[in-house]
């Protein structure tokens, strides 16, 4: 994953179901830090744990045309 990315955020913790957030890095020390827009439409820039955090891309993967079958006759 490219960063910054686009990215959903389920955190029980912090009650966060699918809330929308930008993953900025991928901290060797075991969190997520992100932007997230809190209620009062501010931006913070939130640390949140590895282990207790769930993202989820918000573009979809492209995937690949599967190969047309041949038919050999």
């Amino acid at each position: 994953m490219e960063l910054p990315a686009q990215v959903m955020v389920h955190n029980e913790l912090m009650g966060m179901k699918g809330n929308r957030a930008t993953l900025l890095q991928i901290s060797p020390d075991g969190y997520y830090e992100l932007n997230l827009r809190l209620p009062g439409d501010k931006v913070h820039r939130v640390l949140l744990p590895i282990g207790a955090t769930a993202l989820i891309a918000t573009e979809p993967e492209e995937t690949p045309e599967p190969p047309a079958d041949e038919i050999e006759r």
